[in-house]
């Protein structure tokens, strides 16, 4: 009898090892596809989703036919510094082609706040292509604001002519 009770015994915790590690084998293979499920989902979902919004916008500016560009006449400006001067045409590419009315009605506080800014600046700070890219954000955030509109009305900005001397 004592021998019975000591195969009992060894068997036992034999079955429970075998147990647990079919057990964990079980967790390792769910957690493992639902990640791989996990993975693949958020990805054609960034897939999907990213390329829907931009297939809308595309088709956007499809329908309308062209990107409305709002041109301003040129700029000959003084710039901070005494005897430097820079001729620079702007022009504007619009968010809608309605806007292009309003872009003609505000056109003279749209140059007064380009001369403002841009007269206000030194050679130095715009001859690089960091300067002239901060200058292009400074003139768009100004110009969005002059419009006074919920949503931006101006999507970028470009300079035609660029003259410094």
């Amino acid at each position: 009898m004592a021998e019975e009770k000591d195969e009992i015994q060894v068997e036992r915790p034999e079955e429970e090892t075998k147990k647990k590690k079919g057990n964990k084998k079980l967790l390792i293979i769910i957690v493992a596809v639902s990640l791989v499920l996990g993975a693949g989902g958020f990805a054609g979902y960034k897939l999907f989703a990213g390329k829907g919004g931009d297939d809308t916008a595309d088709h956007k500016e499809q329908k309308t036919g062209k990107t409305v560009i709002a041109a301003l006449d040129p700029f000959v400006l003084n710039l901070s510094e005494h005897g430097r001067y820079l001729k620079v045409t702007v022009q504007f590419e619009l968010s809608d082609n309605i806007l292009e009315e309003t872009v003609k009605e505000r056109t003279p506080q749209l140059r007064d706040t380009i001369i403002t800014l841009v007269s206000s600046k030194s050679l130095a700070s715009i001859s690089s292509p960091e300067g002239k890219f901060q200058l292009k954000d400074e003139i768009l955030f100004r110009a969005n604001q002059i419009m006074g509109m919920e949503k931006d009305a101006f999507k970028n900005l470009y300079f035609t002519e660029f003259v410094m001397q």
